[in-house]
């Protein structure tokens, strides 16, 4: 596995779309909405850990559900959850993890990831 690889997860989101099961206490990437045993934030960990040392995932979330990734995602370290000082969408998220990775290691390769996306043909997935 190349250790350049890194990955981030979008899960800053509340989850309004998916109102009345998902809430701003506890949205969406934190539901296990398919019925599998497994949230959509820990399949798509588990995703991404086929593409990229674990340690070189990143979360980046608002700091009211960085409790909710500590225990849903026990194999992330702590300072690997990125909390957002301000809920500004997509591009200040993928920024804020970009500079960060970057200051680690600046031949990294970065993939954005959400944390609530399905991905039914994950091989297909991990070859692309």
């Amino acid at each position: 596995m190349n250790n350049n690889n890194y990955a981030v997860i979008m899960a800053g989101g509340i989850g309004s779309r998916f109102w009345p099961m998902s809430k701003a206490s506890f949205p969406k990437q934190f539901l296990d909405i398919l019925g599998t045993g497994e949230t959509l934030i820990q399949q798509t960990f588990a995703r991404l850990s086929r593409v990229c040392p674990a340690e070189n995932i990143l979360i980046v979330t608002n700091k009211n559900y960085k409790h909710l990734c500590l225990e849903q995602l026990p194999n992330v370290v702590e300072k690997n959850i990125l909390c957002e000082p301000a809920m500004r969408n997509t591009a200040p998220c993928v920024a804020y993890a970009a500079f960060r990775i970057e200051s680690e290691n600046p031949e990294a390769n970065m993939i954005i990831a959400a944390s609530d996306h399905i991905i039914t043909k994950e091989d297909e997935f991990v070859s692309a």
